[in-house]
């Protein structure tokens, strides 16, 4: 049985929405990473033009506002209806990077040199995750998917609730400031989130083994870059805390 992923957007079940079957074109495992590449490249393009929008003084907060309202939107869509991946999720890429730009160039306009020093972290999580992965020394096992599961679930849970008592106006405790425990869950976090990675490489082997339909590339290339998005956020993130303390 293929195993579930911790992100959201890759489980078990996406293999039995998609309905595939013997005879069409399925899914390889180069022609994902081909795939993730080019979603790669549209985000980063994306990403550049809101950057040099804000840094050129134009009123960027709509590319944050839209941009994380319709990626999320664009998620649940492609999460719910796989088929629709191919279409949706270089849309979805592009306005991931809308966001991302200008939620970067904010960073870099308060700490100049963090949008660097995250991007380059996550580049080296990413890599040192694959090579854990591809050398066995993490295993996705069934222990492992369903504890990095529910951790994943906590965690969105847990900003969930203090998006709604933001609208409040109550902050949720260490979460967002810099003390050293809220250091600490950002750093517990990024943990989770790194390994995500784990499961989701294994998504995307299984499904390439099992003969998953072509367009369940763009599903996995989409999964991966979710996690890789959420990866840097929660980088940028630290990497402003630890600045504050400064």
């Amino acid at each position: 049985m293929i195993g579930r992923s911790g992100n959201p957007t890759l489980n078990e079940e996406t293999f039995e929405r998609s309905g595939y079957y013997n005879g069409q074109e399925t899914m390889t495992i180069g022609g994902t990473v081909n795939k993730s590449f080019m979603l790669l490249a549209l985000l980063i393009g994306a990403a550049v033009i809101s950057w040099v929008m804000y840094f050129n003084g134009y009123d960027v907060f709509p590319f944050m506002i839209g941009g994380a309202i319709g990626g999320f939107v664009l998620a649940l869509i492609i999460s719910f209806v796989p088929k629709a991946a191919p279409y949706l999720a270089p849309i979805y890429a592009i306005v991931e990077g809308f966001f991302l730009g200008a939620l970067s160039a904010h960073y870099e306009y308060l700490y100049y040199g963090i949008t660097l020093q995250a991007a380059l972290l996550t580049m080296c999580i990413f890599l040192g995750m694959l090579l854990a992965y591809k050398t066995g020394l993490i295993r996705a096992t069934a222990g492992f998917k369903k504890g990095i599961i529910a951790a994943t679930i906590g965690i969105a849970l847990v900003y969930l609730f203090s998006m709604v008592l933001g609208l409040f106006g109550v902050a949720v405790p260490y979460l967002h400031d810099s003390t050293p425990i809220g250091i600490g869950i950002s750093v517990v976090i990024i943990i989770i989130a790194a390994l995500n990675f784990i499961l989701d490489f294994n998504f995307i082997e299984e499904g390439a083994q099992q003969g998953a339909p072509k367009y369940m590339e763009w599903y996995g290339s989409f999964g991966l870059l979710v996690t890789l998005v959420w990866l840097y956020i929660e980088i940028i993130r630290l990497l402003a805390k630890l600045a504050n303390r400064d």
